[in-house]
């Protein structure tokens, strides 16, 4: 299968295109920059989701699938740019279906299958525990409500022929594939490493770290991408939660990164926010329909291929 990974260079676009070539497929990784560094098996194909006709030169050719990645993904800075983030995650995915069509991808029976990684920011804050796919969408971030537009237009696109379309929503991705570490500078566990190796000089709490959440490896997100990706076809649509990884409290995850580094975290309490005392996947659908299960989400695992990452760097 040729297939096209946007955000190749990323967190999540880099464990999809390497699982993918291991999986024997045709991988091209767009790419904005030059040097970004691939996956071995993945050829850079160079563009930007908003520049359209650089977009069309470099989708050039006619893509069975397609793992549509690239995003801004950073809840706080989103209510600062809305704009820009409608920009990227919406207009982007405009452009890109755009570009797929003229390349001779739309239309069955060579419609390709797309994959958009979405996200639980979509749903909100529910009150029902864990989150099945039939729960409302009720976005409280402008980046939640770009990715669920973009949603919406994948899967009416997918309705008129032109694609297949699976949306994966995934709650909290940790952990780390050759080597390379979580780059994000908001969450929690690249952040209680940080405290821990003396990066920072402390891991901020806001309240008594009782609120729970789940934690999926970003080797499992990708593998379950490649699983959506084989099993797609024209016209076909699915929406699926993916996750059923280690689910714990702020506390837990802290004690955790403890024990797995041997090292103190040191912690400093803010007051309380209001957020949800849980936020936990129903992953069964995507389990039923995939045969996929993560293999790799305890949350030790998460925490040691982390840890060896901030250490090899």
């Amino acid at each position: 299968m040729r297939v096209l990974v946007t955000g190749a260079a990323g967190y999540v676009g880099y464990a999809v295109g390497r699982r993918l070539a291991a999986a024997g497929h045709d991988v091209d990784g767009l790419v904005r920059d030059p040097g970004a560094v691939l996956p071995p098996g993945v050829r850079p194909v160079i563009g930007d989701l908003l520049d359209p006709a650089a977009l069309g030169a470099a989708v050039d050719g006619r893509y069975d699938g397609v793992c549509h990645l690239a995003a801004r993904t950073e809840v706080r800075a989103s209510f600062a740019d809305p704009s820009g983030f409608f920009a990227t995650n919406v207009q982007g995915t405009v452009h890109l279906l755009a570009a797929l069509a003229s390349a001779g991808g739309g239309g069955a029976p060579s419609a390709p299958s797309v994959v958009y990684g979405s996200t639980a920011a979509v749903y909100g804050a529910p009150e029902r525990q864990p989150i099945p796919e039939s729960a409302p969408a009720a976005p409280t971030s402008p980046y939640g409500a770009s990715k669920l537009a973009a949603e919406q237009l994948l899967l009416f696109t997918a309705r008129t022929g032109a694609i297949g379309a699976t949306v994966l929503r995934t709650f909290n991705v940790a952990g780390s594939v050759d080597g390379r570490p979580d780059p994000g500078t908001t969450r929690l566990i690249p952040n209680a490493l940080a405290a821990a190796r003396g990066d920072r000089p402390h891991l901020e709490i806001n309240g008594d770290g009782a609120a729970v959440r789940e934690y999926l490896h970003v080797d499992d997100l990708a593998a379950a991408c490649v699983a959506a990706l084989e099993a797609g076809g024209a016209g076909r649509e699915r929406l699926l939660n993916v996750g059923g990884g280690a689910v714990a409290s702020v506390a837990e995850v802290v004690a955790a990164v403890e024990r797995v580094t041997g090292r103190r975290v040191p912690v400093v309490h803010r007051p309380p926010r209001s957020e949800p005392p849980a936020l936990v996947c129903d992953a069964s659908a995507a389990r039923a329909e995939l045969g996929w299960s993560p293999a790799r989400s305890t949350l030790e695992t998460i925490i040691a291929d982390s840890w060896a990452a901030l250490a090899a760097r």
